[in-house]
């Protein structure tokens, strides 16, 4: 297993994308925001009522800065992250949510030791220790999530684009006898990603990704076409969708062709 992949109870290992750094950072200064802006604002009114001399107890104000802090600071990012289910405003943003290793969701407890441990790494550092931690670790784990076994996963999926290609002409005597086995999924679905973004690469890079793809997919296929790695890749993924679509068609017309049997009533029953 990889980092982006979770292994269901089925053991079938599921892709799942932790948010990036830069998602993290930028959902943690958000939040950092939301929950510090409103204290700030409150301490200010307090300090003005206390200049003015508006008969408040010195000791009196010191508890309600003392409470708001806490309510602000601790109770508030708990509260958020168990109503919303994980998310808060910074996550809403940029299409996160707090879930536990294993990818369920998570409950008080998580949420108590995440607030808990973020007044240190977050409001008393200024976010210095949590991004510092983050930078250094696979998922972008703070020290909280370290400590409750939680991660920030990105659930905001982009929109599949077309792919509509055809076999090169290069290759058409190859895929009329080429064999070639059904590709891992994320190694297939990293030859479409390749082939739907190639045209907005830089030659280079583009040149790069081909080579890489074709190594990794060239002991799925025989014989070898000598193409350019590009072209190679192009004729495997429109071979496999148009091999992969007659087998479908087959299935389908070989249980319409049982469907009557299956779901009709023997001797002739009248269905009622």
């Amino acid at each position: 297993m990889t980092d982006g992949e979770l292994l269901s109870g089925e053991a079938v290992a599921l892709d799942v994308r932790p948010a990036g750094f830069l998602l993290r950072s930028a959902s943690g200064a958000i939040d950092f925001f939301a929950y510090v802006v409103p204290l700030a604002v409150a301490g200010y009114l307090l300090s003005v009522l206390m200049a003015a001399d508006a008969g408040i107890d010195p000791a009196l104000a010191q508890a309600l800065f003392l409470s708001l802090t806490v309510g602000c600071l601790v109770v508030a990012p708990i509260v958020v992250e168990i109503a919303s289910r994980g998310r808060s405003l910074g996550r809403l943003a940029i299409g996160a949510r707090i879930v536990r290793d294993d990818g369920g969701a998570i409950s008080l407890r998580h949420a108590v030791i995440r607030g808990l441990t973020g007044v240190v790494e977050i409001f008393m550092t200024l976010g210095v220790l949590a991004f510092v931690v983050a930078l250094l670790n696979g998922r972008s784990k703070r020290i909280g999530d370290l400590l409750a076994g939680t991660y920030s996963q990105h659930e905001r999926v982009p929109k599949p684009m077309p792919f509509v290609v055809s076999v090169p002409p290069p290759l058409d005597g190859w895929a009329r006898t080429a064999d070639v086995a059904k590709l891992p999924d994320r190694l297939s679905r990293r030859v479409v990603q390749f082939l739907t973004q190639a045209d907005r690469m830089t030659p280079a890079t583009r040149e790069r990704l081909a080579l890489e793809l074709a190594a990794e997919t060239a002991p799925f296929v025989s014989p070898l076409p000598n193409v350019h790695p590009h072209v190679f890749l192009l004729g495997v993924a429109a071979l496999r969708r148009d091999r992969e679509y007659a087998a479908l068609m087959l299935e389908r017309s070989r249980l319409a062709q049982v469907d009557p049997i299956l779901h009709g009533l023997p001797n002739g029953f009248p269905d009622r």
